[in-house]
């Protein structure tokens, strides 16, 4: 079998990323613009990442999800998450699909 290269692991631990969602909005981190990087070499990934509020007291919930859904994906052993407060997090970062089931008309 073919070992899939970084960019191809990257797009993966995106799409498993869509299938972490916040508990609070019940949408995907990905679709609420929190992930701002995901970077894979030598079978860790890297997430570079914000939450919607300093002191969320969801960080270590989503922590572990994210941990676990990355480190499902074969080809990635280990995750790092970056949690940067800079750029910071707004509305605009949503994508469609948060900002119609959040009911946000533009």
């Amino acid at each position: 079998m073919t070992e899939l290269s970084d960019k191809d692991l990257e797009n993966q631990v995106a799409a498993a990323l869509e299938e972490v969602d916040d508990p609070e909005l019940g949408i995907d981190l990905i679709n609420l613009g929190l992930i701002y990087d995901i970077q894979v070499q030598k079978r860790t990934c890297t997430i570079t990442m914000t939450l919607t509020i300093m002191g969320c007291p969801l960080a270590d919930t989503l922590d572990k999800q994210i941990k676990e859904a990355v480190t499902a994906i074969a080809g990635i052993d280990e995750c790092q998450i970056n949690l940067v407060w800079e750029p910071a997090w707004s509305i605009d970062r949503l994508s469609r699909y948060a900002r119609l089931t959040l009911g946000i008309h533009d």
